[in-house]
């Protein structure tokens, strides 16, 4: 008998399916179905003939087309979100219809009317990587089209998806898009002027001179975040495209700011060079440039002026108490600052003991230098309350309350003092206090992702979760490769029981784990993390690899052993759940303290709520907190007597 063999051929293949389309059946069952046939007759079926596609098949929400070129599946994908955005102006947010598409060019099994095979899978998985509002290609689509189209990529890295063999390279196309995590197209530029500043470059020959041009940059930002005159876009933000060959026009469109500013750091002995120049993000053309030839002492003069030309070019009003907060540097002494900057540096690394240690010896040293800088207390205090989570025996309550009073009183219009204060009122329980705290920082600075994301644990340790979720999308917002910070947005939406929006911050936040693992391997906590998120997309088998590296490089790192624990009882292993939990017992009072409150409130141990030996963890975890605080009264009022 002869053999079958089994009919093949190369397709472009673009997947797509509603987001939350489960939340929308809840809201209005009849009315979503409505909206989404009309949305299939009036929008894909014209723009699929246009592309000359073909509708393979419709699975609910989601759809499966082919095309013949590659170029016109992208083409149709771009003119799909446009369409679906257009339709969606007239709509309230919570009602609206939004896609997240993958497309794949590849091998694909032919079935009559249908396809298989991975060419259909890698769409598919892209689809499903993909944000509200976004385009998510393989690089064999990316190839095909560049230079056909007028698009801009970014380049995600290789990612592993579930059941392909190899890993991906996944690019995702800049749109415009129409999810609330989509770029945004030029078009809709903010009201008033708008700015991205890039991370200097370090020209000074030694690598090692990196955290003076970052902190010159990060200050820059700052600076002109204060006028209120002005839309900047955030550190965290801008910093993604460090070290990075970039298009000035294609920065500006996928930021959505109108002007964009770069430049270079030179630093060599007493002296410094700083050159910088304001480009046009439509045209491309120099706005300002200038170079500055100065010595370290007059560092401070050098940014107020820079910052000051800056708003006067793009005429920009500049009231009286904003032009005093940007010329108030908090110290006039150079040594001091240039070594905050390189404790700063340190700091930006991650929340790993080994850096937040050595940042706070450089914050102590700037002390020493200037008893009266406010911004090194401020970091002091910041220091400390992350020390305090992380269960290092030498952080004290103390400390970080005695450091960030120091610098609210050095400097009480400080929004870093304010944040600081909040952190070390948090750390200690206080949670009203550390909100008027977290609210004056943030009308000081409302671009920092890190108060936002201290002010939303503050919110869920008390059950705040609305409050909580919103203040985890603003520091997503500003921080969008946070993987923390995805990670306590996905929890709080399984608080909310809003299992697509929990869903959908895994995701996204899986994809910045991928990335700092590939950076740092053996970061326990990223690993651990990730395989929270995984688990909750269903990737199992991936979330235990994961966990099982995490739980090979954490030792006995008390907060990863307390991540463990909610992964494995989020996947129902309660007995080695609480075999991880249990080992907080050894933790020091103060994390202890910290510890039990969020227990209370963590969804990804709500399984375990009823088992006995967990309840008895926790009265022994109160238990232990109440006795060592009994012994810490006592020594206290030995000490008066």
């Amino acid at each position: 008998m002869a053999e079958i063999r089994a009919q093949r051929r190369l397709a472009a293949i673009l997947a797509a399916d509603v987001v939350g389309f489960s939340r929308l059946m809840e809201h209005d069952e009849a009315g979503t179905l409505a909206a989404l046939k009309a949305r299939r007759r009036d929008v894909l079926v014209p723009l699929v003939a246009q592309y000359h596609g073909r509708v393979v098949k419709v699975m609910g929400d989601g759809v499966l087309v082919e095309f013949g070129s590659a170029v016109d599946a992208v083409q149709c994908a771009v003119e799909l979100q446009k369409g679906f955005t257009g339709a969606n102006e007239s709509v309230a947010e919570a009602y609206r219809i939004v896609l997240r598409i993958g497309i794949n060019l590849g091998d694909v099994i032919v079935e009559g009317s249908d396809l298989y095979g991975d060419g259909v899978n890698v769409a598919a998985r892209l689809e499903g990587l993909a944000e509200p509002g976004g385009i998510y290609v393989s690089a064999t689509v990316h190839d095909h089209v560049t230079g056909k189209l007028t698009l801009a990529f970014d380049d995600l890295g290789e990612h592993a998806l579930k059941n392909i063999a190899k890993p991906v390279q996944v690019y995702r196309a800049g749109t415009g898009g129409t999810g609330k995590h989509a770029v945004q197209p030029v078009h809709q530029l903010p009201d008033k002027p708008s700015i991205a500043v890039l991370p200097f470059v370090n020209m000074s020959g030694d690598p090692e001179q990196e955290y003076f041009s970052d902190g010159i940059t990060e200050d820059i930002i700052t600076d002109l975040s204060k006028v209120s005159g002005l839309s900047v876009v955030a550190r965290n933000t801008v910093f993604t495209f460090k070290g990075k060959a970039v298009l000035i026009e294609e920065v500006a469109k996928k930021l959505n700011v109108a002007y964009v500013l770069e430049g270079s750091v030179r630093k060599a002995g007493g002296r410094v060079r700083i050159t910088a120049q304001l480009i046009n993000g439509l045209g491309g053309d120099h706005t300002w440039a200038e170079r500055y030839d100065r010595t370290l002492d007059d560092i401070f003069k050098l940014q107020d002026e820079i910052s000051k030309t800056i708003v006067d070019v793009l005429k920009v009003k500049l009231l009286p108490e904003e032009l005093e907060t940007i010329t108030n540097r908090s110290t006039d002494n150079p040594e001091a600052y240039e070594t905050l900057l390189m404790g700063r540096s340190f700091l930006n690394r991650g929340v790993e003991t080994k850096f937040i240690k050595t940042a706070q010896r450089l914050f102590a040293r700037a002390v020493e230098i200037d008893p009266n800088y406010a911004r090194a207390y401020a970091a002091l205090a910041d220091c400390e309350w992350l020390l305090l989570t992380c269960n290092d025996p030498d952080a004290s309550f103390e400390a970080v309350l005695s450091n960030s009073s120091r610098a609210l009183e050095l400097e009480p219009g400080l929004a870093d003092a304010h944040a600081s204060r909040g952190g070390a009122l948090f750390v200690n329980g206080r949670y009203a206090e550390a909100e008027v705290e977290f609210e004056r920082a943030l009308e000081l600075d409302a671009s920092s992702s890190d108060t936002y994301f201290a002010y939303g644990r503050n919110c869920f340790i008390q059950g705040q979760y609305e409050k909580a979720a919103g203040l985890y999308q603003r520091a997503v917002s500003l921080s969008p490769d946070d993987y923390r910070v995805w990670t306590n947005l996905g929890m709080v939406n399984v608080s909310l029981g809003r299992s697509d929006d929990a869903k959908e911050a895994a995701r996204q936040g899986v994809l910045r784990v991928e990335k700092e693992v590939k950076a740092h391997p053996d970061n326990a906590t990223a690993l651990c993390y990730g395989a929270a998120m995984l688990a909750e997309i269903g990737e199992i088998e991936r979330a235990l690899s994961w966990a099982s590296r995490g739980e090979m490089f954490a030792g006995d790192n008390i907060p990863v052993q307390y991540n463990l624990g909610c992964f494995y009882a989020k996947l129902g292993k309660t007995e080695q759940a609480i075999d991880c939990l249990e080992r907080q017992l050894t933790a020091s009072h103060a994390y202890l303290v910290l510890r039990v409150p969020w227990m209370r409130q963590d969804s990804d141990l709500d399984s375990l709520r009823a088992h006995p030996r967990y309840i008895a963890l926790v009265n022994r975890m109160v238990a232990q907190i109440t006795a060592t605080g009994a012994r810490i009264s006592a020594g206290h009022e030995g000490v008066k007597h």
